[in-house]
């Protein structure tokens, strides 16, 4: 998931086409078991499973790995993995899923979990978790917790992968400084210091992407919700999020910023020297590792600028699709295949994310991986509420108010109550829709 951008995570919330083609097949697709019980190993005939992801950037390389592993590791499975851009795959995934021509194993965003559930695309996968004996004891709780919905569990942690602190670590040394800061008033501290020592714009604030996740990020340090749990009412215009918002447009009116970043260009910045802090994803280690290879640079945890830490994160979970002709050996085959995953999942940091399972996070080449670092706030990692079609309300709405608010088009209050107002009479529109069983 490297350099993901807006445009890419515009496809973690609702596909309007998706629900267009939703509407048109109603109930189509019934809902497929997950088949017989996994006792040991695979012993059917020879099997081709689809596999789809959206792992295009640096992560792609660790991914193809895990699955040549897999295919060479016996003779009767073998899983062939198409990778889509995501912000195509969900939509086309529906599409394929309700034409009887859908993969039967996938990777999704946890946040994406509520939406495809009850777009029927994906099975709930209880059983399964407990033919693999999977148990909430080997998985952080607010991360185990996230592939559940209405009850039912949809998806099995990959991974956790969050926003971290970036920080250059050559022009913290021209300022003398060592170590990046960890609260607020220890930022500013070396911000100005960083200013004084010659460095113009050291914290280059977004107005688009990750712009939003930093408000998320900074709006539950200061112990606000952005919604209501029951997917009712945006919440995100508390005096919290006011607090967040201001802050953030406060690193422009300190000259800590320049005062019209573009999408991404903060992120292009860091790479070149001019920044010397950015908070981005954690995805974008590898991408450091090959496009800017010269650059010394250290990651952290996002500092605590609220009253608690707390930092936006998500969550890659396998899923397994829904079929219009359920069958026994593909369904084996697939839990065998998902089992492959989770047991070696410890690979997977070498996507740059952090892995999901607490035994593959005590691995020795996890402990020396640069996101390591950033695991270690696990604890304070949030996720949104599992809420259908929120991604794209959130899209309409609290993503230009944050954009508006640190571009000075709009105060941050006011930004935040008209999109708030917006954002809820969306979110009503969808649950009557669902009560009524169309598509969102």
């Amino acid at each position: 998931m490297a350099t993901l951008s807006r445009r890419d995570f515009l496809a973690l919330g609702a596909v309007a086409g998706a629900g267009a083609l939703l509407a048109a097949c109603g109930n189509a697709v019934p809902l497929a078991a997950t088949g017989p019980p996994l006792d040991g190993g695979y012993d059917g005939p020879p099997v081709t499973l689809e596999y789809w992801n959206g792992f295009t950037g640096g992560d792609g390389p660790a991914m193809r790995q895990l699955v040549t592993d897999f295919n060479n590791s016996q003779d009767l499975i073998t899983v062939r993995m198409n990778v889509v851009q995501w912000a195509q795959y969900y939509q086309r995934v529906v599409a394929a899923v309700h034409a009887g021509q859908g993969p039967d194993v996938g990777a999704m965003h946890v946040e994406q979990l509520a939406t495809q559930a009850v777009r029927r695309s994906i099975s709930p996968i209880d059983d399964v978790v407990s033919e693999l004996g999977l148990s909430p004891e080997e998985y952080p709780t607010d991360v185990w917790e996230a592939g559940m919905y209405d009850g039912k569990r949809y998806g099995i942690p990959l991974d956790v992968h969050s926003l971290g602190s970036y920080a250059n670590t050559a022009l913290l040394e021209k300022g003398g400084l060592s170590g990046e800061p960890g609260t607020g008033e220890e930022l500013e501290s070396a911000l100005t210091t960083l200013v004084g020592a010659g460095v113009e714009t050291p914290f280059w604030m977004p107005n688009r992407w990750p712009a939003h996740l930093m408000f998320l990020s900074l709006l539950w340090q200061f112990g606000g919700e952005p919604y209501a749990t029951d997917g009712s009412a945006a919440t995100f215009d508390s005096d919290a999020g006011v607090q967040a918002l201001t802050w953030m447009r406060s690193q422009i009116d300190n000259k800590f910023s320049p005062p019209n970043v573009a999408q991404d260009s903060q992120y292009t910045a860091f790479k070149n020297g001019e920044g010397a802090f950015t908070w981005d994803g954690i995805w974008q280690i590898n991408d450091l590792g090959s496009t800017a290879p010269d650059l010394a640079w250290s990651l952290a945890p996002v500092p605590t600028i609220g009253t608690e830490p707390a930092v936006w994160a998500n969550s890659h979970q396998l899923v397994m699709f829904r079929s219009r002709q359920p069958d026994d050996d593909r369904l084996v085959a697939s839990k065998t295949f998902i089992r492959f995953l989770i047991e070696n999942s410890a690979s997977w940091a070498a996507a740059g994310m952090i892995p999901a399972r607490s035994q593959a996070r005590e691995s020795k080449d996890f402990l020396a991986s640069p996101q390591a670092a950033v695991a270690e706030a696990i604890p304070s990692m949030r996720f949104l509420p599992p809420i259908p079609a929120l991604g794209e309300v959130q899209a309409q709405t609290l993503e230009t108010a944050v954009s508006n608010a640190i571009l000075g088009v709009d105060e941050p209050q006011a930004a935040l109550a008209a999109a708030a107002e917006q954002a809820s009479a969306l979110m009503q529109a969808n649950l009557a829709k669902f009560a009524r069983g169309e598509a969102l």
